[in-house]
C-alpha cells in the first residue's frame, strides 16, 4: 500500500472501493458514474483513464477505465489489487461474437478466457494455465441476471492480443469449432492477476459486433447503451 499514488493512478489509499467495475473505455466509466452512482468523487485522471467512487444502493463502489489490451488491464488490475486493496474486479466490456448463437447486444459472462497471449509466462508454470472467473462472482451474476429478467450466455471466451489479425477470419473459425463464444482483449490478464493475488474477478461482456456478419455498434453506443451489463455488474457484490 506504500506505492500510492502510482504512475498510472493518482488515487490515495481509501479512495477506491473493494469492489470495482472495469470498462475498457474511460468514457463508459464516466457514463456509469454519472448515471448509476450517488455522491460520486472522481479520483483519477492520469492518462485520461478516468476513475470514480460513489454509492450504489448504499454500497461503496468504484468504476475505472482499464484501457485496451492485456498489458493495460494487467497494469491497472495489478495496481488496484496490490496498492489499493481491491477485492472484487468486474470487467464490463464489449466483445465480438464468434458463436452463431449470439446476436448484437447479447450479454456474455466469461467463465473461462482462452488466450493467444504470452501473459502467463511470468509465472514460470510447468504447463498451461487456464484463466477462469471467480465462481462466487459468476454465480451471483447469473442469479442477478435471472432476477432482472436478462438472458445471459455463460461460457468460454477468447482474450486476444491481436485486433487486426494477419489471418483475418480464419483464426476465429478455429476458436469457433472449440465452442468459444466471443473475443475481446483483456479478461485473461484480469483472471490471471486475480488468481495470483487470491482475489475475485469476473468479465461481463456485451456483444458490440458480430465478426462473421460485419454488424457493429457505434462508438457512442458502446459507451452509453450497454446498460443491462452494467446493472448486472453493479448488483453482483451485495
Amino acid at each position: 500500500m506504500s506505492k500510492t499514488p502510482t504512475p498510472h493512478n493518482n488515487a490515495k489509499v481509501g479512495d477506491i472501493a473493494e469492489t470495482i467495475l472495469l470498462p475498457g473505455d474511460p468514457l463508459r466509466a464516466k457514463f456509469i458514474a454519472e448515471n448509476f452512482l450517488e455522491d460520486v468523487v472522481q479520483y483519477n485522471t492520469v492518462r485520461g483513464m478516468l476513475g470514480y467512487t460513489g454509492y450504489y444502493k448504499g454500497k461503496k463502489i468504484s468504476v475505472q477505465g482499464s484501457g485496451m489490451g492485456m498489458p493495460s488491464m494487467g497494469i491497472y488490475s495489478y495496481e488496484l489489487i496490490h496498492f489499493y486493496g481491491v477485492k472484487n474486479l468486474i470487467r464490463v466490456g464489449s466483445a465480438g461474437a464468434i458463436s452463431d448463437k449470439l446476436k448484437m447486444l447479447d450479454v456474455v459472462i466469461g467463465m473461462g478466457a482462452c488466450t493467444d497471449s504470452n501473459y502467463a509466462h511470468q509465472y514460470n508454470l510447468p504447463g498451461t494455465f487456464a484463466p477462469t472467473a471467480s465462481y462466487t462472482l459468476l454465480e451471483s451474476a447469473v442469479n442477478v441476471a435471472r432476477e432482472q429478467g436478462v438472458e445471459v450466455t455463460v461460457g468460454n471466451i477468447l482474450s486476444s492480443d491481436i485486433f487486426y489479425g494477419d489471418e483475418g477470419l480464419e483464426s476465429y473459425k478455429r476458436w469457433k469449432k472449440m465452442g468459444v463464444l466471443c473475443t475481446e482483449m483483456e479478461s485473461a490478464a484480469l483472471y490471471m492477476n486475480a488468481a495470483r493475488a487470491g482475489v475475485n474477478a469476473l468479465s461481463i461482456l456485451t456483444i458490440s459486433d458480430c465478426i462473421f456478419t460485419g454488424e457493429e455498434c457505434s462508438a457512442q453506443e458502446r459507451q452509453e447503451t450497454f446498460t443491462k451489463m452494467m446493472e448486472i455488474a453493479l448488483n453482483v457484490v451485495k
